[in-house]
């Protein structure tokens, strides 16, 4: 039997593969931005777009760890649909401006950005509120005043951002903000994003932005900001092609003295279409379910359903309970359309097919965009942000 112990898959949101296969080119890409903006050269910021699973926040994490190796000043933040970003964006900031102080040589410098950040950092209490109510920064210096203090996000963001990427151009390295779930950053806020990556790309201040979001991310910095199409570079991040799945799966099995047949990896990746979560998944399972090595196909059959049910817990399940009676009914009504592909469709169609007016089932779908469960594949037309959830729905006994 193969030991479990030594079982190189585990499958989590977010964490790591054993082997980040399949995303050489965007870490190339990345490690050009890190150095054309330390040298001052004009760069656009990023965004990574695709569906769940795609392993957009392990990516996020590996650019992040890229960032730091290289001397700049990196912090991540999840945006939250209902969360103002001034509050998580000024931790971010606190651990960039950190990671620059160990290389900066005037301390007071250090503490006067401190001081404006500290002072964006109070706007984010609301006015009235009682003293043992508001948040504090944990920031040990005094705050500003005059800077990144206005209490408009779009004013105090182009000041705090100025004044960090000039500490990071002190030290000739630059700074990294990385948002995971973009999509949820409150409209507002999402303008004043982009302005400030705007106003920091005329000047060429050494501070990019990632963001990392469901495929819809560039309608709404489009619809926020016209000129945000030209502000970032986006970048699709979809399923794994045939020879990336396999290494995968691979280089993890043969770092541990084992070895898995090529059906086997034919049966793998017809099971997960190449979605990086689902190869993790599936490979655990069948790795588990082995009785000897190397792994079979017969090993694979007798794990799916295993890891279907993992999957339909942990993947697919904690999304599905999110939706109320109403959002589900619209959910099947997309699986039986699509007849579980993943593919889009026409709300006109559901409308249809549920015998009720577009209009009526509009707050259902605007819920189901909101909670990150659909998007907006093009006017007229929705998608499962989770690639098999048409498949699921359509497996579930209700």
């Amino acid at each position: 039997m193969m030991d479990p112990v030594r079982n190189p898959f585990a499958p989590g949101a977010g964490q790591r593969p054993p082997e980040l296969a399949g995303r050489d080119r965007e870490l190339a890409a990345f490690d050009v931005v890190l150095e054309r903006v330390a040298r001052g050269r004009p760069e656009r910021s990023l965004v990574l777009t695709g569906l769940r699973g795609v392993g957009k926040t392990v990516l996020l994490g590996e650019l992040r760890s890229m960032a730091v190796k290289r001397g700049w000043g990196a912090g991540k933040i999840e945006a939250r649909p209902d969360a103002e970003l001034r509050r998580p964006l000024s931790a971010a900031l606190h651990r960039a401006i950190r990671d620059l102080a160990v290389r900066h040589r005037d301390p007071e410098r250090v503490e006067a950005v401190l001081g404006v950040l500290k002072a964006f950092a109070l706007r984010a209490n609301p006015h009235g509120a009682k003293l043992r109510e508001r948040w504090q920064p944990g920031i040990d210096v005094p705050a500003a005043q005059g800077r990144a203090d206005s209490g408009d996000i779009e004013i105090d963001l182009v000041e705090l951002f100025t004044d960090v990427a000039e500490l990071a151009k002190d030290v000739g390295t630059g700074v990294a903000l990385l948002i995971d779930e973009m999509q949820d950053v409150q409209p507002d806020d999402i303008s004043a994003l982009c302005a400030a990556c705007h106003e920091l790309s005329q000047s060429g201040a050494p501070l990019v932005v990632v963001g990392a979001g469901l495929p819809h991310l560039p309608a709404l910095l489009s619809a926020s900001k016209s000129y945000s199409e030209r502000l970032f570079r986006y970048v699709l991040i979809g399923q794994l092609d045939r020879e990336d799945a396999d290494r995968a799966v691979l280089a993890p099995v043969a770092r541990e003295g084992a070895e898995i047949s090529a059906h086997a990896l034919d049966a793998l990746f017809d099971a997960s279409s190449g979605y990086p979560y689902f190869v993790q998944a599936y490979a655990k399972a069948a790795w588990d379910a082995a009785p000897a090595d190397p792994i079979t196909p017969e090993d694979v059959a007798m794990a799916a359903p295993e890891a279907e049910t993992e999957l339909a817990v942990g993947f697919f399940g904690s999304r599905y309970e999110r939706a109320t009676p109403a959002e589900r009914e619209y959910l099947r009504a997309m699986a039986d359309l699509t007849e579980g592909r993943d593919e889009p469709v026409g709300t006109t169609d559901v409308a249809v097919y549920l015998g009720k007016k577009p209009s009526s089932l509009s707050p259902a779908r605007d819920n189901l965009i909101k909670k990150g469960l659909v998007y907006s594949a093009e006017r007229g037309r929705i998608a499962f942000t989770v690639p098999h959830f048409g498949r699921f729905l359509l497996g579930r006994e209700e």
